[in-house]
């Protein structure tokens, strides 16, 4: 619980005609996070490999897969008939769904292994299924394109036929009529209003472009920006209205149906049309959308296999390979060595060369980390590694965070109601979250909201109702102020403490012995600390410090030259043992020291009284109660909605108190942890272990 799982770098010298089957091996364990291995051969031996072309096809077959996916998504204008027969589908067929696929493809790996023996084969049957996939998808849309135009065009032409049956006029016989004129076409939309006030001599206008005054005039449907008409003058108009129609735009147009043809048939005619379209096209989308249901499978192991090839490719990448080798290696945990080891054989049929490397040989930045937490504690590890990953040899922190989080979460934010109302959120976030992350923070939330009913406990506070202040085990913050800030400090030092015994523990651990005696967070910092605060408390106690004042006096000065040694000294071993030293010179580490050791003086200082924050958040929280009841007292003095008005500020002082207290609690309690506890001994700089693993590549490669 308190270090990472011990690992161990396992390689294996394979052939290369064995690396993909391997590799499928090791996808499908999911045990290993590989990592390049420094190569004893020959320079000239060695070959690289270049896998961009393949990575951009693997790119663009994925652009491809989510092209037809989205194809498959009903369209903007589904007709109501394939709506209705989609909803008698359940939405979960068997055998349909993503995850199921998903689960499909993985069990299928080892045959898609053997079956594809090298990535451009692999990636050719995806590329030929996929273009087979394509065209028919085409077919499909250039088919419901088809149908959807003539839907449009046919309920065009209803709507159409429906205007000039309006007109009642006998169509089938205007040709012939010997006493009337009839014009029918369109003229722009912005010319029909000044053609209608043009009447012969008004407006200045010529009488020759006038309209004249025995014309009728319908307007149709307007189509875009041109208004439809159909215009019936006398035979001795027939002249005047075609001049006037020709200065205004006048297109003449036949009729949408044959001359002398029955408006009456051709509507049902038409009518008829239009509904053997749209059931086509229903049973087209109905058809389409089925279709997509059931290759909705077959996308999801292609896109599986196309992703697998992506991490198989990127891992090729790392390897050291000759013409007829390649060198593999990966982290391991220790106690899963030897089960890889013969997961290796097995695959090889005997042919490689394993060899387990100890993490005692390697830089402790090159060894991945893996944290095996309590599933209790894994959500107040996601504190841990948001700020970053302990180092291999680091102490691990989480259960040290848990308990300090709630601690100083329910002294900043005590009070039974907010407290009970916060821990029932965290388990309806634990028993109603889909994930393990929904869950985790709900469990987190839960026991913040426990901390806070204990310590609201203490403090006798219940939604801030000032009657049941008596019942506490302590008393309001706000009564005894001075006591809580004392016990905040406290918290402090303790805080402060721990953090300096797990860095020297992290040193020695790291084989660091100059760091863990020398380091302003080391065991000099930490006895200058200590000394500093048993001398602040003497001389607070006795007025004065005495001789034992000027003893720690000493001490401390002793302590903060012995701090000031730490580089020069630091220097001079790392020339001894052949390294780079951290300073230009001797002089440059020795300026470096005695910084860094009245700085130590200044950070221990400032974040002992940074701790204050816990009292002063508790205090204000218990203001904002306070204000909140005197506010309510005041104004449910009102007569008849006195009582209302009370309950009403009462309730939303609370809440406000809850939902704006409670977030600035919770950062501020995060910000005390990774400033002044995580600053003292927690670097961060280690590196997840990831293991190739093929299960969940959907969400892990991008």
């Amino acid at each position: 619980m308190f270090s990472p799982a011990p690992m161990v770098q396992v390689r294996a010298l394979v052939l290369q005609r064995d690396e993909r089957r391997l590799l499928y091996a090791l996808g499908r364990a999911g045990v290993v996070h590989l990592s390049r291995a420094e190569s004893p051969l020959d320079a000239t031996l060695r070959q690289a490999l270049d896998r961009s072309d393949e990575l951009a096809r693997c790119a663009d077959l994925l652009r491809r897969i989510d092209g037809l996916r989205r194809a498959g998504e009903p369209l903007e204008g589904t007709t109501h008939a394939g709506q209705r027969a989609r909803d008698q589908i359940p939405d979960h067929t068997p055998g349909h769904t993503r995850d199921q696929a998903a689960e499909q493809a993985a069990e299928q790996t080892a045959d898609q292994a053997e079956r594809h023996a090298d990535a451009a084969r692999a990636l050719d049957e995806i590329q030929t299924r996929l273009a087979q996939l394509e065209t028919d998808m085409a077919e499909t849309s250039r088919r419901r394109a088809q149908l959807a135009q003539s839907a449009a065009e046919t309920a065009e032409l209803l709507d159409q036929i429906a205007d000039y049956r309006a007109l009642d006029l006998p169509f089938g016989k205007l040709e012939g009529a010997t006493f009337l004129h009839f014009a029918i076409g369109s003229l722009p939309s912005g010319n029909l209003d000044r053609l209608l006030r043009s009447t012969a001599g008004d407006g200045g206008r010529s009488p020759d472009a006038a309209l004249p005054r025995d014309v009728l005039l319908w307007r149709l449907r307007p189509v875009g920006d041109r208004q439809p008409i159909v215009a019936m003058a006398s035979r001795r108009s027939r002249a005047a209205l075609g001049t006037a129609l020709q200065g205004a735009g006048f297109v003449p147009q036949r009729p949408p149906f044959p001359e002398g043809c029955d408006l009456d048939s051709l509507a049902q005619e038409t009518r008829a049309r239009q509904a053997r379209a749209i059931d086509e096209l229903a049973g087209l989308d109905d058809a389409r959308w089925r279709a997509n249901r059931s290759i909705d499978a077959e996308l999801a192991r292609l896109e599986h296999a196309v992703r697998c090839e992506q991490l198989i490719l990127r891992a090729e990448d790392n390897f050291e390979r000759t013409q007829r080798a390649v060198l593999i290696a990966g982290w391991v945990p220790v106690d899963q060595a030897d089960a890889l080891a013969g997961q290796l054989r097995d695959t090889t049929a005997g042919r490689c060369a394993i060899n387990t490397l100890s993490a005692d040989h390697v830089p402790l930045d090159q060894i991945p980390i893996l944290l095996r937490q309590p599933r209790w504690l894994r959500p107040f590890g996601a504190l841990v590694t948001g700020y970053g990953w302990p180092g291999y040899r680091d102490v691990e922190p989480t259960l040290f965070v848990a308990i300090s989080y709630l601690l100083m979460f329910g002294i900043m934010f005590g009070d039974v109601g907010h407290g009970a109302i916060l821990a029932l959120a965290g388990l309806a976030m634990m028993f109603a979250g889909r994930g393990r992350r929904p869950r985790g923070y709900g469990l987190v939330v839960a026991a913040a909201g426990v901390s806070s009913v204990l310590f609201g406990s203490v403090y006798g506070s219940v939604f801030g109702i000032p009657a049941l202040h008596r019942y506490g085990l302590w008393h309001d913050p706000l009564h005894d102020p001075i006591r809580l800030m004392v016990a905040a400090i406290g918290v402090g030092v303790l805080m402060i403490s721990l953090g300096v015994i797990l860095n020297i523990v992290n040193a020695w651990r790291r084989g660091d012995l100059v760091h863990a005696v020398l380091d302003k967070f080391g065991l000099a910092g930490a006895l200058v600390y200590w000394a500093s605060l048993v001398l602040i408390v003497r001389a607070a106690a006795f007025n004065g410090l005495g001789s034992t004042g000027a003893i720690l006096l000493g001490l401390i000065a002793a302590l903060l030259v012995a701090i000031s040694l730490k580089e020069p000294l630091d220097h001079v071993l790392s020339k001894r043992a052949g390294r780079a030293p951290p300073a230009s010179g001797i002089g440059m580490a020795l300026l470096e020291s005695a910084i860094e050791a009245f700085e130590a003086l200044l950070a221990f200082l400032a974040n002992t009284i940074s701790f204050v924050r816990l009292a002063a958040y508790a205090m204000s929280h218990a203001a904002i109660l306070v204000a909140t009841f005197a506010v309510a007292e005041a104004i449910g003095r009102t007569p008849t909605v006195g009582d209302a008005l009370y309950v009403a500020v009462a309730v939303g002082g609370n809440a406000v108190a809850l939902i704006l207290e409670g977030v600035v609690v919770a950062v501020q309690v995060l910000r005390l942890e990774y400033y002044e506890f995580f600053g003292k001994f927690f670097s961060g700089n280690g590196a997840p272990f990831t293991p190739f693993a093929f299960s969940g590549v959907e969400r892990e490669v991008s």
